[in-house]
């Protein structure tokens, strides 16, 4: 279920406010053009700062205009985990088909200490969650040992790595096997990443290049020598889009490239502000090489 191409959905605000027409049309935009599988109130969708309520309808919002035509995997990580434990609820509540859970960020738990998080959270829900390990943002990285611990409980189906080290996926592969679901966080890596083992990528360029990544991704897992050829071709169109969307901090340069798409505005909430003009320049760039304006 959990594969390809999945978005990992900017919110759109407007007067520092969810924008719901935008994000109703963002989703559907996804919905048209391939894209595998959406996943709303992650990092990208800047969730830090959205408070509950509004973590719960962005949640509620793209299940609803889903309506089941795609796989739908909530952000619901937290660094407390009585709090990760509540947003995941939630989403099963909601109709989520999966969750993906980020490591505790900040609180800086020992191996011991995330895998009793996320048991905790095994215990207490009833739906597939993916492990998130980000080692960049969160300073704590899960090791495949601890993984493949977590993958002897029920719930517990994969993860999303953005370590950024490929060697990873062949490691985790012949630790919990084929069925433990390998999706990288990384676009640029994304081709290689699959080449190894990978089934696809939780995506920040496929907010503004969805067609191109979905076909990358449908490519790249072809036996056909043609076919993988035609991913590669696509994975080099889209490498400069994928470096220009992380000159700042993301989600800035994404939400950027959304509003030249004509997508929804580029407003951010503090602490995160608007790009440069020198990365909107780099931005647009790659999206004119990428033909796409």
């Amino acid at each position: 279920m959990f594969k390809g191409s999945n978005v990992a959905l900017v919110t759109p605000f407007k007067n520092n406010k969810l924008d719901e027409e935008n994000y109703i049309k963002l989703i559907n935009f996804h919905l048209q053009n391939g894209t595998n599988g959406l996943v709303p109130a992650g990092t990208t969708g800047e969730s830090p700062t959205l408070n509950h309520s509004e973590h719960e309808k962005v949640i509620e919002l793209c299940i609803k205009e889903a309506k089941g035509k795609v796989p739908v995997i909530a952000g619901t990580g937290s660094n407390s985990t009585e709090e990760a434990i509540s947003l995941t609820k939630h989403a099963e509540k909601a109709g989520a088909n999966g969750a993906l859970v980020v490591t505790p960020y900040y609180n800086k738990p020992t191996q011991e200490g995330l895998y009793q998080h996320y048991k905790a959270l095994n215990d207490n829900c009833g739906i597939p969650i993916i492990i998130y390990n980000i080692p960049g943002r969160s300073v704590v990285d899960m090791s495949v040992d601890t993984m493949a611990r977590l993958f002897e409980l029920k719930n517990i189906i994969g993860v999303k790595d953005a370590t950024g080290d490929l060697n990873r996926v062949k490691q985790q592969k012949e630790k919990m096997g084929n069925e433990f679901i390998q999706l990288t966080g990384e676009d640029g890596n994304a081709f290689e990443f699959n080449k190894r083992g990978g089934v696809g990528c939780i995506s920040v360029t496929a907010n503004v290049a969805p067609k191109l990544c979905s076909e990358m991704q449908k490519f790249s897992k072809s036996s056909s020598d043609n076919e993988i050829k035609e991913a590669e071709r696509i994975d080099q169109i889209l490498q400069p889009l994928h470096k220009s969307l992380f000159i700042e901090s993301n989600p800035g340069p994404v939400k950027y490239a959304a509003k030249l798409l004509n997508l929804c505005d580029d407003a951010v909430r503090l602490p995160l502000v608007k790009i440069t003009k020198k990365t909107q320049e780099e931005v647009k760039k790659a999206l004119t090489n990428a033909k796409l304006i």
